[in-house]
């Protein structure tokens, strides 16, 4: 049974500012989670009123994101560092998402290892109809992984 979220997006969420486009984190449970985002004017993919269709496979990666975020913030730590790897699949029924459409991603955690790698299915909803779904590799890496040092030779 999904419980509801009320910890606010930022607090679970690491993007920021315009990069963060899910609007908030409705409910969740041990393996899954719903966020929700209304398409705004200012959206940083916005051009002509719309959103491209292939934007849908970003608010899902996010909608993880706030999984593995509010999942931590639980447990009493901070926002996790996560990366998106990939996707098995992605379709999309829609080619644009409205200014003012409001979209329900729901996403569900298919296996999570021991190495951090995790696979999560995934759809994105308008008016009840699922316009997209896809199967989302993610990766978490342990605590100690240092992102400052990524990239530079020590």
């Amino acid at each position: 049974m999904r419980t509801p979220i009320t910890f606010d997006i930022s607090e679970i969420v690491p993007h920021a500012d315009r990069m963060r486009l899910i609007d908030r984190a409705v409910e969740g449970d041990e393996e899954s989670l719903v966020a929700e985002v209304t398409i705004r004017e200012d959206c940083l993919f916005q051009e002509s009123g719309v959103v491209g269709g292939w934007v849908g496979i970003e608010f899902m990666a996010q909608a993880i994101a706030a999984y593995a975020g509010w999942r931590q913030r639980l447990r009493g730590e901070p926002q996790p560092l996560g990366f998106l790897l990939g996707t098995r699949r992605y379709e999309c029924h829609r080619p644009t998402f409205k200014v003012g459409e409001h979209l329900r991603i729901e996403v569900r955690r298919q296996f999570w290892t021991d190495n951090g790698m995790s696979q999560f299915d995934c759809t994105l909803g308008i008016e009840g109809e699922t316009v997209a779904t896809a199967a989302l590799t993610v990766f978490q890496p342990p605590a100690s992984f240092d992102v400052t040092k990524v990239g530079k030779d020590e």
